[in-house]
C-alpha cells in the first residue's frame, strides 16, 4: 500500500529529496506521490516536518 500525503503539507521538499525511487513530485498546492511507483518504505513519513504523510 502506497503512502499518500495530505493537506496538512507545507511543499518544503524534504520527502522528495528521501524518497528513493523518486517517486514524490510537486503537485498543484502541494508534494504527491505517484502510488505506482512508491516501494512502501516509509522514509519519506520518517522526514516530514508536519506529519504529512501516512499509509493509504
Amino acid at each position: 500500500m502506497a503512502y499518500v500525503i495530505s493537506d496538512e503539507c507545507v511543499s518544503c521538499g524534504t520527502c522528495e529529496s528521501e524518497c528513493p525511487v523518486e517517486a514524490i513530485s510537486q503537485g498543484d498546492e502541494h508534494y504527491e506521490i505517484n502510488a505506482d511507483v512508491c516501494v512502501d518504505c516509509g522514509t519519506c513519513a520518517g522526514v516530514c516536518p508536519t506529519e504529512a504523510i501516512h499509509e493509504a
